[in-house]
């Protein structure tokens, strides 16, 4: 059964398809209405909303997993999807949902609504003037499809943390999230809960190349699942992937069933035969229930279920 009780956020290969399928749609074209629904969304006052109605889109960008629009007079739009927000293209005018719908932004070609199914509002949109106030909103984190391995490992080890926090962490790694982590560290073949530091150079340049490797592949297939279109479905929860969200389900390379780590609203999923040489990593709410009866390998683990499922002796 899956932890998590709603769709997370959207990671670089979703941003970044967002981007790709806008650029056509409103790159040359003039924002000319922009209706705020919820005033919760907008998180700054200077320069005014008001403002950039008129101008003319220059292009967008990505700044982790934000998405700026450019607009003349060096304003920006930042949108910040948080984990529920997403973004629907539709015909120019097209109403916003009153239960869900945050904010449309009108052009000639069409109207993209920012929308959020969620009674948590976390969605974000500032409206900035100048690069330095767009690198304000930057947490920092290092591009690494745009970086080399040397660049790569320095991030990697400025602090000695889980790699799974690591990867996450970004002020060190930029748009990568709980979804494509977990499908990083598999395909790598390493143990969420390993130490940065104490890697070898292998394991280094093992998830260096999984973790490009990892994000190239899924911005590939979702390029081809959208086609020319406008993504709709945007999920961290895909029938594709190898571990992450398939918990009991079997590993795509070894077979055994997935594992996982509950941790807060959260799970980390991983192959203890892939990644951990079969040991079975703690997971801290069924630790507290099994106290010192929790399995330490899959072997173990199938013995204690078969004890359990024995009917009592008489």
């Amino acid at each position: 059964m899956q932890v998590d009780t709603m769709p997370l956020m959207p990671e670089l290969p979703d941003v970044q398809l967002y981007i790709e399928r806008l650029e056509p749609r409103i790159v040359g074209e003039r924002l000319q209405r922009v209706r705020l629904q919820s005033p919760f969304l907008l998180r700054s006052v200077e320069p005014p909303l008001a403002c950039v109605e008129g101008l003319r889109v220059t292009g967008l960008r990505r700044i982790g997993k934000r998405i700026a629009i450019g607009l003349e007079q060096e304003l920006h739009l930042v949108l910040h999807l948080m984990i529920a927000g997403r973004l629907r293209w539709r015909d120019a005018g097209a109403k916003l949902s009153r239960k869900v719908g945050l904010a449309a932004f009108d052009f000639s070609t069409g109207t993209l609504l920012l929308t959020e199914a969620s009674t948590k509002k976390r969605a974000s949109l500032h409206v900035v003037r100048g690069i330095d106030a767009l690198e304000e909103l930057n947490p920092g984190g290092l591009e690494v499809l745009e970086a080399s391995a040397t660049r790569f490992q320095e991030a990697l080890v400025r602090e000695n943390r889980t790699l799974k926090r690591a990867l996450t962490d970004p002020r060190l790694f930029s748009g990568i999230g709980n979804a494509y982590s977990d499908e990083i560290l598999h395909r790598a073949k390493l143990s969420p809960l390993k130490r940065t530091r104490q890697l070898d150079p292998g394991e280094v340049r093992a998830l260096y190349a999984a973790t490009r490797d990892t994000l190239l592949e899924w911005i590939e297939r979702l390029r081809a699942q959208v086609a020319d279109g406008f993504p709709e479905k945007v999920t961290a929860f895909r029938d594709e992937m190898a571990v992450h969200g398939r918990y009991r389900q079997p590993c795509p390379v070894c077979g055994d069933p997935v594992q996982r780590i509950v941790y807060a609203q959260n799970e980390c999923n991983y192959c203890a035969r892939c990644q951990t040489a079969g040991k079975l990593l703690a997971d801290r709410a069924m630790s507290r229930l099994l106290r010192g009866d929790w399995p330490r390998s899959l072997e173990e683990l199938e013995e204690m279920k078969a004890q359990r499922s024995q009917p009592p002796r008489g």
